[in-house]
C-alpha cells in the first residue's frame, strides 16, 4: 500500500525517534510505501532547505517519505484548526501527484486531518488511538469534563472511532471498554502496547556492568498524570529496610522543583540524583539500577495507558514497582511475576509493597525472567512489526472490497 502517517508532532523528537519511524521503517520493509506527514515546531527557525533535504535523505535510506510542515501553538484552537487545514491541502495534493491508500493518523488531530483528506482522496483511515486525549486532560486538572473544548474532543474521538476502517489501541482494557460501550467491534480492533528496539538495552557487554548497592530508578515525566510524592514515599518505605537503597530519577524537568518536593517529604539530597539524559544513556543507567518504579494516577484515561517505561525496566533485567490501574501492566506484572503492584497509596501500601518487593528480588531467576517478558510482550521486531503488518493486511482486504 501506499500509506501516508500523520503525526502531529516534529520529527526529531524523542516520540518520534523512538515511536514512529522505527514502526515505519519496519513496514516499509513489509513492501509498503511509507510517508510521514509532520508538524514542526519552531519549523522556520530550526529548518532551512538544506536540512530539510539532507534529513529526508536520511530517512529515504530507511525507506521513508518525509513532508515537514509547520506547527502553530498560539492561539490554541485557532492554530490547531490552521494546521488541520493545511494537512489537509497538503494530502489532497499528494494525492493528485500519487494515490494514497491508506492515511495512517496517529492520535486525535490526525485523525480529524484524515477524516477530512479521506473525503477528498478516497482513502482508507487508520485511527492509531495512543490514549484517551480529553479524558487525560481532564484528569491532569487541565480540562474540566464540563468544557466545551472536552466534549468537543471527547465527541471527535467518537465520531473518529465509528468512522474509521480500522483502530489500533495500545491495550487490550481499551478494546474490551470500546466493544462493551458498543462503539467498535472486536475485528475492527488491533491491540499493540509501546514495544522498544530491544536491542537498546541488550547490546551490553554484562561483564562490563556497574552494579549499585541498591539503586531505585524512575525514568520520565514527574508531573501531570505521574506521582512524584507518591514515588518518594515508596522510597522511603524501602529504604528503612534497606539504609544504603539511594533513588535516581532521569526526567526533562527542572531538577531544582524536583528536589524541592523529595525535600519535603525528608529525603536526604545525599540519597537521589536527578538527571535530564538522553534515550542513548537511558539503557545503561537502567541496567545499573536495581529496582524501576511507574505511579501514575488511577484515573478512568489510564485504561488506555502503555508506558514506555515498562518495557525498557524489563528488559534491563529490572522488576517494576506500579500503582494499579494502568493499561495491561497489572496483569503483566502479576501474571509474569516481574513486579509489585502498590493498590494504596498510603504508609501501609508502601510498607507493605517494599516488603514483597525485597522477597522478589531474593529470586534468583529474576532478572531473565524479566527479559523474557518484555520480549515475549514488547519486543519491537517480534511483537510490534508482527502486529502493525497485520493491522496493515486486514485494511488491504478492506480496500480489495472497495
Amino acid at each position: 500500500m501506499r500509506v501516508l502517517h500523520i503525526c502531529y508532532f516534529g520529527v526529531k523528537e524523542n516520540l518520534v525517534q523512538t515511536q514512529v519511524l522505527p514502526y515505519l521503517e519496519k513496514l516499509a520493509s513489509h513492501g509498503h510505501q511509507m510517508s510521514i506527514l509532520t508538524f514542526e515546531p519552531d519549523f522556520y527557525l530550526k529548518w532551512n532547505q538544506a536540512a530539510i533535504d539532507q534529513f529526508r535523505v536520511q530517512l529515504a535510506a530507511r525507506g521513508i517519505n518525509w513532508i515537514p510542515t509547520a506547527y502553530h501553538k498560539r492561539p490554541a484552537i485557532p492554530a490547531t484548526l490552521y494546521d488541520v487545514c493545511r494537512g489537509v491541502i497538503l494530502i489532497w495534493r499528494m494525492s493528485r501527484r500519487s494515490r494514497i491508500d491508506l492515511l495512517h493518523a496517529r492520535s486525535h488531530i490526525p485523525m480529524l486531518i484524515g477524516l477530512i483528506a479521506r473525503k477528498l482522496t478516497g482513502a482508507a483511515l487508520l485511527f492509531d488511538i495512543r490514549g484517551l486525549m480529553a479524558d487525560e486532560y481532564a484528569d491532569a486538572g487541565l480540562w474540566r469534563s464540563s468544557s466545551i473544548i472536552y466534549r468537543v474532543i471527547k465527541s471527535l474521538e467518537r465520531f473518529g472511532i465509528r468512522m474509521s476502517d480500522h483502530l489500533v489501541v495500545l491495550t487490550k482494557r481499551l478494546k474490551e471498554h470500546l466493544i462493551e460501550q458498543g462503539q467498535s467491534t472486536s475485528d475492527r480492533i488491533s491491540v499493540i502496547p509501546c514495544c522498544i528496539d530491544m536491542r537498546r538495552f541488550t547490546d551490553y557487554d554484562d561483564t562490563k556492568k556497574i552494579r549499585l548497592p541498591f539503586q531505585v530508578i524512575y525514568a520520565g515525566s514527574v508531573t501531570g498524570l505521574y506521582l512524584l510524592e507518591e514515588m518518594g514515599r515508596l522510597f522511603l518505605a524501602i529504604s528503612r529496610l534497606v539504609p544504603e537503597a539511594t533513588l535516581k530519577i532521569l526526567t526533562s524537568v527542572s531538577p531544582s522543583e524536583t528536589a524541592l518536593v523529595l525535600g519535603k517529604l525528608g529525603i536526604d539530597p545525599s540519597r537521589f540524583d536527578i538527571q535530564s539524559v538522553t534515550p542513548d544513556q537511558v539503557p545503561q543507567l537502567l541496567r545499573a539500577a536495581t529496582v524501576g518504579i511507574s505511579f501514575r494516577k488511577p484515573t478512568f484515561s489510564q485504561i488506555a495507558a502503555s508506558p514506555t517505561k515498562i518495557p525498557e525496566y524489563l528488559i534491563a533485567g529490572l522488576p517494576v514497582v506500579s500503582s494499579v490501574g494502568i493499561g495491561d501492566t497489572d496483569k503483566i506484572l502479576c501474571s509474569e511475576n516481574v513486579g509489585i503492584l502498590v493498590d494504596q497509596l498510603n504508609d501501609f501500601g508502601y510498607d507493605d509493597a517494599a516488603q514483597r518487593l525485597l522477597t522478589l528480588l531474593k529470586d534468583p531467576h529474576l532478572q531473565l525472567r524479566c527479559q523474557t517478558v518484555a520480549r515475549r510482550y514488547f519486543d519491537l521486531d517480534d511483537v510490534g512489526e508482527r502486529l502493525y503488518a497485520n493491522a496493515y493486511q486486514k485494511i488491504e482486504g478492506i480496500i480489495g472490497l472497495k
